[in-house]
């Protein structure tokens, strides 16, 4: 029985041992509206300049130390008179002593945020924890408004030598995976990691019969500038600080620029070379890797970057927001346990305090509305009413025992909710994230020659970092998600419905953060999937 195998029997035999206390966003307050205070904070734009380095900079000895990381609402968390103080290690790096990570500045703008939004009553109310057979070791609460939950049992191997690692981020019960895939290197020993993970504990132990059975992790690539990928990269790369951490050039923060240092990266971070046919790159990864680094400016003061890289032996590519697919299932990490499962039957429920029996169907039918919501956010088939009734009628059932009070901003036309995802879904085709389509459209020149150059490539399967994998793809099926920047036209085989919303925005409110592009504004293929609302 090798390692892995070992690994996998023990995970089985102790499942509960090895998993974690939901934060308060994963068993809510039973006031909701403090956790939208939250999420809008935390997801301004100043929070990758702010917050999200800050946090990141805090939390960077804690793979090393297995110390806890509190998060604002933490009953556990310490008082910011409890001794804890900052130093220098060794290195000359920053960490917080007595095992504790101080938030105190997040914590009090988040507070001033929500006395804002409900009050200083509200305020004090105490978040209600949900109760599960885990312990503290898989948690990683780094942002209210994006939650990392445990991955699952065992790393899934997904080609040769090829395995992913799943965790979970999210607002509202909106959970979709969020994946760091490891590489065995076979003409040398040791590991590639691309996109890495939050470093929890149960993750390192994880990785480490990899690790036994295959050599040490020798490089460590973040393969994006998108904050839900880098503010886990730096306490991932401290885990391993022998290996080469690599990071795409145009790391950024808005609005104001800040040294690498401040964005959680570790003073050894080198910036990744564009490509490895060329340059500086050329020769890198001892001929078992291709990468090519896709740039595209779609607005001042931003950037997206994303890497391409192939894997010789294997056949397998991996990418990290440039491809996504969804299949009429669930990803398995939501069905991992009640804790988890629970978000996919919040979102069957068709009236406010329902509480939908746990069968397959209604799994589905949750999983459906999460990804319509997470692509689309006001999806063609649904009604939105964010005013104070679903509010107050959510503070009036605080033990609603799927949480949130039963809090449900959101109505659905049924029929018109199956057309939208099938068009969506297309039965696990895969496609591009909407957001993603409306930034990549300012640059359809640098799309196609990248994709020109991966398309050499002969790949066998694709492993995203994000909802389903892997994908059984290759050149030509890889071509078509990028069908937009050969055709000169930005339309998405969604319905127009699903896209109306974004097009409105990126016409209107926020016409300001974005280029113009030949290629006009998104716009569904068919001009309309005759998609209602419900009353």
């Amino acid at each position: 029985m090798t390692g892995v195998q070992r690994r996998h029997a023990a995970g089985l035999a102790n499942r509960a041992g090895m998993r974690a206390h939901s934060d308060w966003l994963v068993s809510p307050p039973p006031a909701p509206i403090l956790a939208l205070a939250i999420f809008f904070l935390c997801t301004a734009p100043v929070t990758e300049a702010f917050f999200g380095c800050t946090v990141a900079k805090n939390i960077q000895n804690h793979p090393c130390r297995h110390t806890p990381v509190f998060l604002l609402g933490d009953a556990n968390a310490p008082n910011v008179d409890d001794g804890a103080t900052a130093e220098k290690d060794d290195d000359g790096e920053c960490f917080v002593d007595e095992s504790y990570t101080s938030l105190t500045r997040r914590s009090a703008l988040s507070r001033a945020a929500m006395a804002v939004a409900v009050g200083a009553n509200a305020l004090t109310s105490s978040a209600q924890r949900a109760q599960a057979e885990i312990t503290p070791e898989s948690t990683w609460p780094l942002w209210p408004s994006r939650t990392l939950l445990p991955p699952q049992d065992s790393p899934e191997e997904v080609g040769p030598g090829v395995w992913t690692f799943d965790q979970l981020i999210g607002i509202y019960y909106v959970h979709v995976p969020i994946r760091m895939t490891v590489v065995a290197m076979q003409k040398s020993r040791g590991l590639l990691v691309y996109a890495p993970v939050a470093p929890t504990r149960e993750c390192l132990r994880l990785l480490q019969d990899i690790i036994d059975e295959h050599g040490p992790v020798r490089y460590i690539i973040l393969p994006s500038v998108a904050v839900e990928h880098k503010v886990n990269a730096g306490p991932f790369a401290r885990a391993f600080p022998e290996a080469d951490f690599y990071a795409t050039d145009r790391q950024y923060s808005f609005p104001v620029p800040l040294p690498q240092e401040f964005l959680g990266l570790p003073r050894w971070t080198k910036p990744l070379p564009p490509s490895s046919s060329e340059g500086t790159g050329e020769g890198m990864w001892e001929g078992e890797f291709e990468h090519e680094v896709l740039t595209v400016k779609p607005g001042p003061g931003s950037m997206y970057q994303d890497v391409a890289m192939f894997h010789k032996p294997s056949k397998t590519l991996l990418i990290c927001d440039a491809v996504f697919a969804a299949s009429d299932e669930p990803p398995p990490i939501l069905m991992e346990e009640p804790e988890y499962t629970r978000a996919l039957l919040f979102h069957a429920r068709d009236s406010k305090d329902e509480v939908v029996p746990d069968t397959p169907e209604n799994r589905r039918k949750g999983w459906r509305r999460i990804v319509l919501l997470f692509n689309f956010f006001f999806p063609g088939a649904g009604r939105a009413n964010l005013g104070l009734g679903p509010v107050l009628d959510a503070l009036r059932n605080p033990g609603y025992p799927y949480g949130w009070g039963g809090w449900m901003p959101f109505s659905w036309n049924g029929n018109s909710e199956v057309r939208s995802f099938n068009a969506y879904s297309a039965g696990g085709k895969p496609t591009m994230y909407t957001i993603i389509q409306i930034i990549l459209s300012r640059g359809p020149e640098e799309v196609q020659k990248w994709l020109d150059r991966v398309t050499r490539w002969d790949f066998e399967r694709v492993v995203p970092a994000h909802l389903d994998a892997p994908l059984s793809i290759g050149p030509s099926q890889l071509t078509e998600v990028f069908q937009f920047a050969k055709t000169g036209r930005n339309e998405v085989r969604f319905c127009d419905e699903d896209v109306a919303f974004l097009r409105q925005a990126e016409e209107g409110f926020l016409n300001f953060s974005v280029y113009k592009t030949s290629l006009g504004t998104l716009r569904g293929k068919d001009s309309t999937c005759g998609l209602t609302r419900p009353p």
